[in-house]
């Protein structure tokens, strides 16, 4: 495998853990499920900037992905 290949790998890892996993954001280790729930269920404003941090994260690692296909799909 390429080290290229090897980079993409690591950025569906690094989606995965965005959407499963633990992440660190402003200094707190925060599941996006459970700041889901804190928001829509309980109420937690804070939750939900967080629920909105998280899907901008989301965004900006996902647009990288779909840039990266585009140049992969030239190269074949």
């Amino acid at each position: 495998m390429s080290k290229e290949n090897l980079e993409y790998l690591d950025k569906y890892d690094y989606l995965l853990n965005i959407l499963t996993g633990e992440i660190e954001i402003d200094g707190k280790r925060v599941l996006l499920r459970d700041d889901f729930e804190k928001f829509f269920i309980k109420g937690n404003k804070t939750a939900g900037m967080r629920v909105r941090k998280f899907m901008q994260l989301l965004r900006r690692t996902a647009e990288e992905v779909r840039n990266d296909v585009q140049d992969y799909k030239r190269t074949l």
